[in-house]
């Protein structure tokens, strides 16, 4: 189920990403800047929950792991 949201995510940011260009182009400067933070906002938190640690396991394959207890 995570994995859903963590895609969700990253299509969201593909779509602000695309927000923010068109808000920079018609002038709206501090929407855009706003935008672009959330962008780094949310792939910084997908990166988090994907990324392995020195162990060599992602947080999300721990909660995987768990849930098949």
């Amino acid at each position: 189920m995570l994995d859903i949201a963590l895609s969700i995510t990253v299509l969201a940011a593909i779509a602000l990403l695309g927000g923010a260009w068109l808000a920079w182009k018609r002038g709206q400067r501090k929407q855009a800047g706003l935008m672009l933070v959330l962008v780094v906002v949310a792939l910084v938190n997908v990166a988090i929950w994907t990324l392995p640690d020195e162990g060599g396991t992602a947080p999300l394959d721990r909660i995987e792991q768990g849930a098949g207890r």
